[in-house]
């Protein structure tokens, strides 16, 4: 399947980023996005607490939370051959309703553990279909030279929403109620699709008078994958590596809250703290690749990763928390913006879809077992434990990172592989 001529049209009359509002209008609805997705990370775990007092029910809400990741070929398809502007828009207003509705419930009194598991289910769809189609859609409102910035810029977007609502969101949660939280995640999505609705985001799909079928669309990004040798790699560590930080994520607000002890606006604090580290890590990255290969920024900061994780389990105190915290989040945004640029650098425009769907699959196939796992293991052991096996698991998966392929992955190919 060929490159489809209107990409190339669409990229010369893309303009400078300087001169890009388009862009800055889509980054400014992730920013408000993001803001309300840190606060529902806060006030999601405390419900369930609440209503169950069991890690093992907020193991069984992530694990539905992550469940739809098993759909991501079909998103791909979905990314490739439909408007992903439209899919964007139905998403951002599928969210907007049922964690409203999840919100709205809790604050009445209504709200059933049995609710809640229907909503992480349907909000994990919705999800994994969105960001699917937005990673595919990013190449079409940026020039290729400045994708690599565009990536930081959202990442580092990403982590000033880490830094801030935390804080704001734990003590709002500590004053009033979680349902709060939840009522302002909704409507943060309805933000975002009002921002949606103004991009000019068309379809990369090649013209064919035949259609090979849903199977064939498929196949097609799974070969590319296995083709393109730093796209697999990077994808098989991430594997390991995801498998091992959600262990740690599905019990990090119950281990701070049981545990350790701290209250919402505490643990608000320190996820705050943590955004602040990442923000430094997403700008830093572009200084880094100007002096090393992607093979060693990612498996150092892998390393790093790893580490944090199992000192974030052994630690107790609110300082070491919250330094160990941030540690790992300056390795995830390293690591997720080299990672995001790398697949967007080699794949042609109408596979963008496909092989950021079928990579996810390959390294997220394994949440849903992870979170659950992490909550049988945090009811039987703690949940320091789940978290430090976590921790011990993201790091021995650095070590793929080590493979040649990425060490000859340079500026020339950067410069010259079609987005």
């Amino acid at each position: 399947m060929g490159e489809p001529v209107v990409q190339i049209h669409a990229q010369d009359r893309t303009p400078e980023f300087k001169r890009n509002f388009q862009v800055f209008r889509f980054m400014g609805g992730n920013l408000v996005s993001f803001f309300g997705d840190q606060i529902y990370l806060i006030a999601l775990p405390l419900i369930v607490l609440a209503i169950t007092q069991s890690p093992l029910s907020m193991g069984i809400v992530a694990a539905l939370e992550r469940l739809p990741i098993l759909i991501q070929p079909l998103a791909g398809v979905l990314a490739d051959k439909f408007n992903r502007k439209s899919i964007l828009m139905v998403c951002d207003a599928g969210r907007f309703i049922v964690i409203g509705i999840l919100g709205v419930l809790h604050l009445s009194g209504g709200l059933s553990l049995g609710a809640i598991y229907i909503g992480a289910l349907t909000v994990g769809i919705m999800t994994q279909i969105y960001n699917t189609s937005q990673f595919a859609s990013i190449p079409q409102l940026v020039l290729k030279k400045d994708l690599q910035l565009v990536n930081s810029i959202n990442t580092g977007i990403f982590h000033t929403a880490v830094f801030v609502a935390p804080g704001v969101g734990g003590v709002l949660i500590s004053l009033f109620n979680p349902g709060i939280g939840l009522i302002l995640n909704s409507l943060s999505f309805a933000i975002g699709f009002l921002a949606v609705c103004s991009l000019n985001i068309h379809s990369d799909s090649a013209t064919s008078n035949q259609d090979p079928g849903i199977l064939a669309e498929i196949k097609e990004g799974f070969v590319f994958i296995i083709r393109e040798k730093p796209i697999l790699y990077t994808n098989l560590a991430m594997l390991f590596s995801v498998f091992g930080t959600t262990l740690f994520l599905t019990m990090m607000i119950v281990h701070l809250n049981s545990a350790a002890g701290l209250n919402s606006a505490d643990i608000g604090y320190i996820l705050s703290i943590g955004g602040a580290a990442a923000i430094a890590g997403s700008l830093l990255t572009n200084i880094l690749r100007q002096r090393f290969s992607y093979r060693s920024i990612l498996f150092t900061a892998g390393l790093l990763g790893g580490a944090s994780i199992i000192g974030f389990g052994l630690g107790e105190s609110f300082f070491t928390l919250a330094v160990m915290n941030a540690a790992g989040t300056v390795a995830a945004a390293i690591m997720g913006t080299c990672i995001v640029t790398i697949r967007q650098v080699l794949t042609p425009g109408h596979l963008l879809g496909r092989v950021q769907a079928t990579s996810r699959l390959m390294t997220w196939i394994t949440m849903p077992v992870a979170a659950l796992s992490s909550g049988i293991i945090a009811e039987t052991f703690g949940t320091g434990m789940a978290i430090v096996l976590g921790g011990v698991i993201a790091t021995l998966a650095s070590f793929f990172y080590l493979v040649p392929s990425l060490k000859s992955l340079g500026n020339e190919r950067y410069e010259t592989t079609n987005p």
